[in-house]
């Protein structure tokens, strides 16, 4: 594919020579006298880079260069004049032009900028479309009565900067509901930072939330930013805040309250402009009556609640879910979208989900990779149903022991968000026996 270069400049001599060497390196030229006809031709052509002369007779170049950025910023502007100064190229450079190149022009200058300009240009392009395509990943699937009602707090809640509390069971979407808020809030071209405050050693957390400085401890070879600073501007979203210890509630706290912080090892008072979304499976009322949870942290973290329905509350929408996950996991897959009988929706309705959507997901995507047909049916439909097996029929002690072994890892796993982790801690064994379990009994954690 040629690329289209648009060379605006009100000396016909280096537009002929500067669009004759470009067209030798195989390029599209494109050439205008002054603003107007340059404007009139970027809405037509669309070209890929402009060269853009600072003097205009109809209008000043650096106009020009705020009108193209204003309607198309994609585009790479590169400024060239005989009499430029170092102020207009710092006001050119600010204004987003890519690059300022004096008169005479050198040649090999000219080509290595184009090229390079170009290439920018391209990765800027398929940032933005990787950005369009996730945001299109987050989206709450679903008409029930209660994800309607969350669907209409969730466009209210985003327009403020309040901090939000997210309440629900393991796997039922409280991530997604975070970066919905973030994506619908004035704060959405900033970044959203997620800290998994239960998957993070008590040691690590300060260094994870707040940097540490060079030397500050054993390990810290370097100064580190952490999550509170990499998230300024925008929103930090803290999941499972329930697992957070008390020291480091304390100094979460006192950024919440003062929006400063010091790193780990560090003097320096650091200021940052965050918007925080907490999110827990625990009840942290009772959390605060047991001691585990500060009370003034709660009432701060809790300025505008919201609770995230279990699935087999919302069964009704099981079928949109379905019909999702199979678009989305086939498309991920590279593969054709499976179809589903209405008998295999009904066994899935059925179901009560105790792993809530993140189960469903996991189920759909066995299917779309096991099931050897086009059609997804209610005998390729296999998962964990708990609590519904009869022990005693079992013929031996052993493959009863192993059974109901099987089962009481996966209701751990379920109940722990398959933190490997903290499942571990709960069921009070080494990390690497239960890996070895997982394996042994064909649990997928996926």
């Amino acid at each position: 594919m040629a690329y289209t270069v648009l060379i605006v400049d009100d000396e016909e001599g280096i537009r002929k020579s500067l669009g004759d060497i470009l067209e030798d390196e195989g390029y599209e030229v494109l050439k205008a006298p002054d603003a107007r006809e340059a404007m009139g031709l970027i809405e037509e052509y669309s070209p890929d880079i402009v060269f853009l002369d600072i003097w205009l007779p109809d209008r000043d170049g650096i106009e020009v260069l705020e009108e193209i950025k204003a309607k198309r910023p994609d585009i790479p502007v590169v400024i060239i004049s005989g009499h430029g100064t170092i102020e207009q190229a710092v006001k050119a450079t600010k204004l987003g032009a890519y690059d300022f190149l004096e008169k005479p022009l050198s040649l090999e200058r000219v080509l290595l900028t184009t090229q390079r300009a170009l290439e920018r240009g391209t990765l800027e392009r398929q940032f933005q479309a990787l950005r369009r395509d996730l945001k299109g990943r987050w989206q709450l699937v679903g008409e029930s009565d209660p994800i309607k009602v969350l669907k209409k707090q969730i466009e209210a809640v985003a327009l403020s900067s309040s901090r939000v509390l997210i309440t629900g069971e393991s796997g039922v979407g409280k991530e997604l509901v975070a970066r919905l808020i973030h994506e619908k809030s004035p704060r959405a071209k900033g970044p959203f930072v997620e800290v998994n405050c239960a998957a993070i050693p008590q040691e690590l957390i300060e260094s994870e939330l707040f940097g540490h400085e060079k030397g500050s401890f054993t390990g810290a070879y370097e100064r580190k930013k952490g999550k509170f600073e990499l998230a300024n501007s925008g929103t930090l979203f803290l999941d499972e805040v329930g697992d957070m210890s008390l020291q480091t509630q304390a100094k979460v706290l006192r950024v919440i309250e003062t929006q400063e912080f010091q790193r780990v090892g560090g003097s320096k008072n650091i200021k940052v402009d965050v918007r925080i979304i907490a999110a827990t499976n625990k009840d942290l009322r009772e959390e605060v009556k047991e001691g585990r949870f500060r009370e003034d942290l709660y009432y701060r973290l809790n300025v505008i609640p919201l609770h995230v329905p279990p699935l087999r509350e919302r069964k009704e929408d099981i079928p949109m879910l379905v019909d999702f996950f199979l678009e989305e996991i086939s498309r991920e897959h590279g593969r054709p979208k499976k179809g589903i009988t209405e008998r295999a929706l009904k066994v899935l309705q059925e179901y009560d989900w105790p792993g809530n959507v993140r189960e469903l997901k996991n189920i759909i995507e066995r299917m779309v990779i096991m099931t050897p047909g086009d059609t997804i049916t209610d005998k390729d439909i296999t998962f964990y149903e708990l609590g519904k097996k009869d022990y005693f029929s079992i013929p031996t002690l052993k493959e009863a022991k192993e059974a109901f072994e099987r089962d009481y890892i996966i209701k751990k796993l379920q109940e722990n968000n398959f933190n490997i982790s903290k499942t571990a801690e709960v069921l009070q064994i080494e990390r690497s026996n239960l890996h070895r379990k997982i394996r042994a009994y064909g649990i997928s954690i996926k």
